[in-house]
Order: structure tokens, then sequence, then C-alpha cells
């Protein structure tokens, strides 16, 4: 019992010397500074977790809202979500520039607990769809001090690597989540599911505590704060990565309203198998490509990742069989295996040390209003286009994704130094 309660007491405790935590380099060896230090590994595990969290929900809540009546709101499942995310965006980076980033990464997993909590309690539809638009601060404040936090406590030479490092663990929480989502529901019951949600973000807020804060001079916090002037809104300096990433944005808006779909119209039981097996591919990219865009520069890793997208969602459009199904999938997983370690590090790039933070938030707004336009637009096929929604759905998607295959070809054009 006393081991027990010292392990838990050496996960959950804050921290008490951040700075020489913070410090350690190696001494053995070479003087390079080391990528894989111990916040950075209780920054994966936590990210793991809060990607499990959310994303095991995903598979089940078009069903979901299907039960309760609410089944000509399909599309505003992820609409509402990505909307307060992309709204906390520019919020979340001017807090994540001056409060901190832990305090950041914190509030989007509380936001996870407490939403997973309440679902079985709001049962009408204007309920759901209310707590789907509280539940997007999630995913609109963690992931902004995640990749600020990234950003400050490894080597810039090897930023790709790092985030690519730390996309293993995301992606392997949104593999994992949609499956055990989907097992839970089949098995025991949607409420159990909101409640397994829950329990993986409250293990993520735990871990968090654990980690040193990397701003230098952190503010507290004041609601002042949340006052912003114009140039805080955007960051223009990474308007580049912001417009590849809201092109390809789309077609994900438009994946995860219609994959549950697809799924029951090929015969997989299991709607999260779709997710499983891109979020896998997506895994295996991380694994093997990670130092890809470090060696050979961000625009031509992000060239193949969109061509890949693009040929995926062709694919989709075309499904009819079970297996080009999962070859769809796997080709999508790749895509975005490629595409988001290097648009991170695109940005990070680009941005100002001093407002990393309002640089990350200006492309994850473009994450999550790809993702809304695509899940509305999806939606509105479904409902007013049911013959043909999924072909329109991904064949757009595609459209959009060669498109920015095009704008990266005439920014590979103006400079080489990318």
């Amino acid at each position: 019992m006393g081991r027990v309660s010292g392990l838990w007491v050496c996960i959950f405790a804050p921290h008490p010397n951040r700075s020489t935590l913070l410090a350690r380099q190696p001494t053995v060896g070479s003087s390079r500074p080391t990528l894989y230090t111990l916040p950075f590994w209780l920054l994966c595990i936590s990210n793991f977790l809060f990607s499990a969290s959310f994303s095991m929900m995903i598979p089940e809540l078009p069903g979901y809202l299907k039960q309760i009546g609410g089944q000509d709101y399909l599309g505003w499942v992820i609409a509402l979500f990505t909307l307060t995310a992309g709204l906390s965006r520019p919020f979340s980076g001017k807090i994540t520039d001056t409060v901190g980033r832990v305090p950041v990464m914190a509030f989007g997993s509380v936001v996870c607990f407490i939403c997973g909590l309440l679902y079985p309690f709001l049962i009408t539809v204007a309920g759901f769809l209310t707590l789907r638009l509280v539940h997007g601060f999630s995913t609109g404040t963690k992931p902004t001090g995640t990749s600020a936090y990234v950003a400050d406590v490894v080597p810039a030479d090897r930023r790709g690597e790092a985030m690519g490092a730390l996309g293993l663990f995301t992606a392997t929480g949104m593999s994992l989540g949609p499956v055990i989502g989907s097992f839970l529901v089949n098995n025991a019951s949607m409420n159990t599911m909101f409640y397994t949600s829950s329990g993986f973000a409250l293990l993520s807020i735990g871990i968090l505590l654990r980690l040193p804060e990397t701003l230098e001079n952190p503010q507290p916090f004041r609601f002042n704060l949340l006052r912003l002037q114009k140039d805080e809104w955007f960051d223009w300096g990474v308007r580049w990565p912001f417009f590849v990433q809201l092109l390809a944005s789309f077609a994900s808006g438009a994946v995860i309203t219609l994959a549950p779909a697809l799924s029951e119209s090929v015969g997989v039981a299991n709607k999260g198998w779709f997710f499983a097996v891109y979020t896998l591919a997506s895994l295996l990219v991380r694994l093997t490509l990670s130092k890809s865009s470090d060696r050979y520069g961000r625009v031509p890793v992000l060239i193949g990742a969109n061509v890949i997208l693009a040929v995926s969602l062709v694919m989709l459009s075309m499904t009819d069989s079970i297996a080009l199904f999962y070859a769809s999938a796997i080709l999508y997983g790749m895509a975005w295996g490629m595409n988001s370690p290097t648009v991170q590090a695109w940005t990070v790039d680009l941005s100002d040390d001093a407002t990393r933070g309002r640089a990350v938030a200006t492309t994850y707004i473009a994450l999550e209003a790809g993702i809304g336009i695509g899940a509305l637009a999806a939606g509105w096929f479904y409902t007013h286009m049911p013959d043909s929604a999924l072909q329109t759905a991904f064949g757009l998607s595609a459209a959009l994704a060669t498109v920015g295959v095009i704008f990266l070809f005439w920014v590979k054009g103006k400079t080489f130094n990318v």
C-alpha cells in the first residue's frame, strides 16, 4: 500500500523544482540537447489520454443524436464542437503566451472531464447541442498549449521529429478511442462510454500536474487578458500553413461526419474501425517519417501529404466494398500522419518566440474552421442529397486538397527556405 500511495504522489503531485527538471541535459556522449526529456514524455502520455477521451465519442454521436430526435442536425455534432474550438484559439494563444502553457493544457482537459459527466443528463437535442458547443473549448485550448510547450523544450532543428513523436501518442489515442467507444456502446451502454471518456480526461489532468512550466516570467491570470487587440486575433506570419491547413481540414469534417454512414453501407458494424485504421496508418507514418520534414523541408513533405490525401478521398467517394473502405482509410491516415506534424513544425518555424502561442492558435483556427465547414457541408449533403452525399462530400474534399497541392507548389517557387 505504501508503494502504491508513493507512486500516486509521484505522478500527481506538482513538481517541486521545475527549473531544475527542465534544465536537465545528457552528460554522456554528445553535448547536443536531448529531445526525449521527462516533461516531453509526460506531455505525450497526457496527450494520448486527452485524444482518446474526446475521440471515443465521435463514431457514436451521430447515431445517438438520431435516437434523441436530432437526425436533421447531424452536421452540427462536429460543427458546433469546432466552432467554439476555433473561437477560443486566439484567447488560448494569448493566455499561453502570458499565463503559461500548463494552465491552458489543464483547462482543456478539465472541460473534457466535465462534459463527459454531463452528456448522460442532457438528453434533449437542444441540451446535447449546447454541450457539444461547450465541449469544443477542450480542443480549442489544450493543443495550443501543447504545441507551444513542445517548441519550448526541443531543439529547433528537431521540431519535425518532436511533433511526429508527440503525434504518435495523439494518433494512438485517436485510434484506440473510437474502437473503445463503440465497444462500450455495443457491449455496455452509451452512458458507460461517456463516463469512460471523462475518466480518461481526469487522468490527463493528473499527469499535467507533473509538468514544469516553460514560459519565462508567467503572469497571474486576469480577465483583462481576454481582451484582444486586432493583431492578437491572427498571426499573419503563418498565413501559408494556415491556408494549407484550412483546405485539408475540410476533408476531416466530411470524414468524421460521414464515416459512420459509410461503415454501415459496406457492412462494418463497429463504426470506430475506420477511425482506428486511419489513425494506425498515421501512427506508422509518424514512426517512420518523423524526421522527413527536418531533412527535406516542410513544403515538399506537405506536397506529398496532400497528393496522398486527394487520392484517398477519390477512393472514398468510390468505396463500395470493405477492401476499398480499408485501403482508403490507410491512405487517408498516411496523409494526415505526414500533414499534421509538418504543418505544426512549419508554423513554429515562422513564429516569433514571444508570440508562439498566437501563431499556433492561428493554424489551429484553420483546422477547426475547415473541420466545421466540412462537417456542415457533409451534413447538408446527407440530409438533402442522401443518394449521392458520400460521393459529393468526398469528391469536393479531394478537389480542395488538390488546390492545396497547387498552392504549395506556388509557395515552393517563391522561396527555397521551406
